[in-house]
């Protein structure tokens, strides 16, 4: 071949390395399609809609606003000074969705102005008819709920009452029964087990009153009267987060 003849100089390719597989795909005109640097799509949130066509995801819903409400009310008793088997307790009655007669402790909510044991013993007399006055407290109760799009965390103060007059009666339109039922049925006649828990508080601390008189029963926590108004929320149709007794 003359000098005139001899070809081109070839241009020296690099070494490929990997497969073809592994890069972005080749154009006709040898560019990328697609950067080859480019940053992995975002990560679809949780809660939302997948992108392109995907499966939709749930999304969270609105966050409920908390509210705090404060209830109380009594065990009555009557007879606290004779024998056990003739001790009668003040209970009332109330319909549930299933037609069965849940039986509780009368309860209310605490009105402004007034304390937890003021209330327990307006309560007791508008639900039963009776009138009690407050010896001891026999604890507390506290649950959650969900009501008119509102998270409601509800604490229910108890105690211990002694009967001191009046006519059991139901014309409390939120009760549909009343009745006196002897104190050793309570563990099986009350509805709820928080309840029944202060049954057994009640039990001791009778047989205290009765052993060593009302000065040997524990002081009553002090407490003041309500500053503000609260919500009135109703959670008997309601279900609870933690099962536990009716409200009012």
């Amino acid at each position: 071949m003359s000098e005139g003849e001899q070809g081109k100089p070839r241009r020296r390719r690099g070494r490929r390395r990997g497969n073809r597989s592994a890069g972005p795909p080749q154009s006709p005109s040898g560019q990328d399609t697609q950067p080859s640097l480019a940053p992995p799509a975002p990560a679809e949130p949780t809660g939302g809609t997948a992108r392109n066509g995907g499966n939709p995801r749930r999304r969270p819903g609105p966050r409920l606003r908390t509210v705090h409400e404060t209830s109380a009310g009594g065990l009555v008793i009557d007879g606290l000074d004779g024998p056990r088997d003739e001790q009668l307790a003040a209970l009332i009655g109330r319909m549930d969705r299933r037609g069965r007669m849940l039986w509780s402790l009368p309860k209310g909510h605490v009105e402004q102005g007034e304390t937890p044991e003021q209330t327990a013993a307006r309560e007791v007399a508008e639900e039963t008819g009776i009138q009690g006055d407050v010896l001891a407290a026999l604890g507390s109760i506290d649950y959650w709920f969900v009501t008119d799009g509102r998270r409601v965390h509800k604490t229910v103060h108890h105690y211990l009452m002694r009967f001191s007059g009046g006519e059991l009666c139901d014309e409390d339109i939120e009760v549909t029964e009343v009745a006196w039922v002897p104190v050793a049925e309570l563990p099986h006649r009350l509805a709820y087990a928080d309840e029944r828990r202060l049954a057994k508080v009640a039990h001791e601390l009778i047989e205290l009153l009765q052993a060593d008189g009302p000065a040997a029963l524990p002081p009553l926590p002090r407490t003041a009267p309500r500053r503000k108004p609260q919500t009135h929320s109703h959670a008997r149709s309601h279900q609870r987060t933690n099962g536990s007794g009716p409200d009012t």
